[in-house]
């Protein structure tokens, strides 16, 4: 069960805010229905996007996972 301050991945592309599939966030806000509201910030600390996602758009992160840095390009 995911949940607010959880860290969770990307489970594909989200295009319109130039994010890719593995990309790791902040769950910021649960709202019912299964909503989520997630901040994706960069190495400095700048947010980079805070869309609205479903369960189907993320995932939990896993213990043995690594995270992985990629430069954000913007429209």
């Amino acid at each position: 069960m995911i949940k607010e301050l959880d860290t969770i991945v990307l489970t594909h592309d989200l295009e319109e805010h130039h994010l890719k599939q593995d990309d790791v966030g902040a769950v910021l806000h649960c709202y019912p229905n299964n909503g989520f509201e997630v901040e994706f910030v960069t190495g400095e600390g700048t947010t980079a996007a805070v869309p609205t996602l479903t369960n189907a758009d993320i995932r939990p992160i896993g213990q043995g996972e690594i995270l992985h840095a990629r430069e954000i390009t913007s429209a």
